[in-house]
């Protein structure tokens, strides 16, 4: 079962983690209305080491980054459902737009994304380099996102 930690606690993971000889992923996103795209990205992410460690948008960075009426589910509930899949170790709410900050804090060996992404776009990507890891892009799951599940419910029925 994963576990809703703050950077203290993530920060003290990792560096456990490290100290065992263990790999540590990071991916980061809303994961408003969890789904089977998030489900995909999220296990291919945890095959890529030992351990993943899932940066999660607060209430107020999805808002920025998605408008007024996002997300649709609270950052509790998101995180607790994160936490619960079985290929997420650990979830770490962040108040900033993009992970970078956090990153920097954990500095992964391994920093994914969906494939929707360019290496170069990728936040974060140099801190994790210069330390020594890599940048992985994951397949998207075709058809799969919560946008346009979102549109979908907000569409008027004919």
């Amino acid at each position: 079962m994963g576990r809703v930690l703050d950077r203290t606690g993530a920060r003290a993971m990792r560096e456990a983690a490290r100290a065992a000889g263990k790999t540590v992923v990071f991916t980061n996103g809303c994961f408003d209305l969890l789904h089977r795209g998030h489900v995909d990205l999220l296990a291919a992410a945890r095959a890529k080491g030992d351990v993943l460690i899932v940066g999660l948008n607060s209430d107020a960075s999805v808002r920025r980054l998605k408008g007024p009426g996002r997300p649709l589910v609270p950052a509790g509930d998101r995180a607790a459902v994160l936490a619960a899949l079985a290929a997420v170790d650990v979830v770490v709410v962040f108040d900033e737009d993009t992970p970078l900050e956090l990153i920097g804090e954990l500095v992964p060996d391994v920093l994914v994304k969906g494939a929707d992404y360019r290496p170069e776009d990728v936040v974060g990507k140099d801190v994790v380099e210069r330390a020594g890891g890599r940048v992985e892009l994951v397949p998207l799951t075709e058809g799969r996102s919560t946008s346009s599940l979102v549109d979908r419910l907000r569409e008027p029925e004919d």
